[in-house]
């Protein structure tokens, strides 16, 4: 069936969770999370590799069981309403799970006839998707012969063909060119203004600040912060110098040159070598282009910017990992 998404209570819909947590053996790869996403909105998971993403993923979708705390989906517990959890959310991981053997358009009526759709209905909503994500043309060949891109929006398209209340999305647009990745942000802006819920997973920092209505970041399997992403950028404030250099090796003398100017030690990048940090108010670049070539150092870009998420994103799980560091110690 084609769901209703009017609500008559965010208390009985969206994706609520309370201390979840989850243990394997003496590992907890998520603890005391609480999480909130009413009817209408979208909440942007946001974390490194191993932060606990994918594991608060799985036991909102009923693939893992908490080993504490409890959540709800769409109004219903994911342990215990596990079955009707499942009838009413869409999800995309970041491995494809469409058919190569069958074609787009075979996929999609499949997955509509399992989710009760008539066939008709089906073969209506999967040439409407089809149509939406530029897919029309190619949507009678087999899928094994697609790229890596038409087979993640393919996947995408699977997820929305019942157009469910909740939908969670791991990594949704990695590995989709700009123009793609527009088309799917547009694509799921709808959805939501719908009324459904939206849950996602991204590296693409830009993509949570488009389109998250709230922000959880995850690290260590913790709440490292949560807000909007205006409130996330606020609390860290201020304008960014981002420093560009021509070696690695460049990064220590780097540091040295620029701190006198910053309000807060300067985080690293490697690939390019970078050095990123929030300015003290009234410097100016001249100064610091002068302190850089007064040591000696190659500097190949030097430039001014407003606080984006990636600053966020860094600064919080930066202070994050220094916390737990003196912690242990």
């Amino acid at each position: 069936m084609l769901y209703d998404n009017t609500v008559r209570s965010t208390k009985e819909t969206g994706v609520f969770a309370e201390a979840l947590g989850k243990r394997f053996g003496e590992l907890w790869a998520l603890r005391a999370v609480h999480l909130s996403a009413p009817a209408g909105t979208v909440l942007g998971l946001l974390g490194h590799n191993g932060a606990g993403k994918t594991t608060a993923l799985r036991i909102l979708t009923t693939l893992a069981q908490p080993t504490e705390g409890r959540a709800s989906v769409a109004g219903y517990d994911v342990v215990g309403q596990a079955a009707q959890v499942r009838e009413r959310i869409g999800v995309a991981s970041q491995a494809a799970t469409v058919d190569g053997l069958l074609t787009a358009r075979a996929n999609l009526e499949m997955v509509g006839r399992l989710y009760h759709l008539s066939r008709n209905d089906a073969r209506q909503r999967a040439a409407q998707l089809l149509d939406r994500l530029e897919l029309t043309a190619e949507a009678d060949r087999l899928v094994k012969t697609y790229s890596g891109g038409m087979r993640r929006r393919l996947d995408l398209a699977a997820s929305l063909v019942a157009s469910p209340p909740v939908l969670f999305l791991d990594e949704p647009t990695t590995g989709l060119d700009p123009y793609s990745r527009n088309q799917l942000w547009e694509l799921l802006r709808d959805h939501v203004r719908g009324g459904a819920t939206l849950v996602l997973t991204t590296q693409y920092l830009e993509e949570a600040d488009r389109l998250a209505d709230h922000i959880v970041v995850l690290d260590r399997g913790k709440v490292a912060a949560r807000g909007t992403p205006a409130e996330l950028k606020a609390r860290i404030g201020g304008e960014r110098i981002v420093v560009t250099l021509a070696r690695r090796d460049e990064l220590p003398r780097g540091h040295a040159a620029l701190d006198p100017f910053l309000e807060a030690p300067a985080v690293e990048e490697l690939d390019p070598p970078r050095l990123i940090a929030p300015m003290r108010p009234g410097t100016r670049l001249i100064e610091l282009v002068r302190a850089l070539d007064a040591a000696g150092i190659d500097a190949v870009d030097v430039q001014r910017r407003e606080v984006t998420l990636d600053d966020v994103f860094l600064t919080i799980t930066q202070a994050s990992r220094t916390a737990a560091t003196v912690e242990a110690a």
